[in-house]
């Protein structure tokens, strides 16, 4: 009886360092720590293409809408729209920034094409105005 107790002991102790070791490697939980601590955090779900993925750079948390090639089996993203949760907190962000996350961006999908959604296309469409 003594070893059935010591066995569901050990079995209970190992169940809890599994569950640890899972909460602490949890993507969303690493991106929601970055976005707190206003860090850059790419978190895209690689088994499912056609779910969206979340950026958070200098406290500014971005999703990017992903469409595929014109087959329903194709894997080859073509276009991304990319578009921001608080509109207060896009001051954060500069020009540089958005080159930055356009770079990280095509580094994950180099064939698309990005397309910044509004307030964000004004403020690339003004930087190249000025210069």
């Amino acid at each position: 009886m003594l070893w059935l107790i010591r066995i569901a002991i050990l079995a209970l102790v190992i169940y809890f360092i599994a569950k640890i070791i899972k909460y602490l490697r949890n993507p969303k939980r690493k991106l929601q720590h970055a976005h707190n601590g206003k860090r850059y955090f790419f978190y895209d779900d690689s088994e499912n293409i056609r779910k969206n993925f979340l950026i958070t750079y200098k406290g500014v948390l971005l999703e990017g809408e992903k469409y595929l090639g014109p087959k329903e089996t194709s894997s080859n993203v073509l276009s991304i729209f990319v578009w921001p949760h608080d509109l207060q907190l896009l001051n954060a962000l500069d020009d540089q920034d958005l080159l930055f996350l356009e770079n990280e961006i095509k580094l994950k999908y180099p064939n698309a094409v990005i397309d910044w959604k509004n307030p964000i296309k004004e403020i690339i469409r003004k930087h190249k105005e000025n210069c």
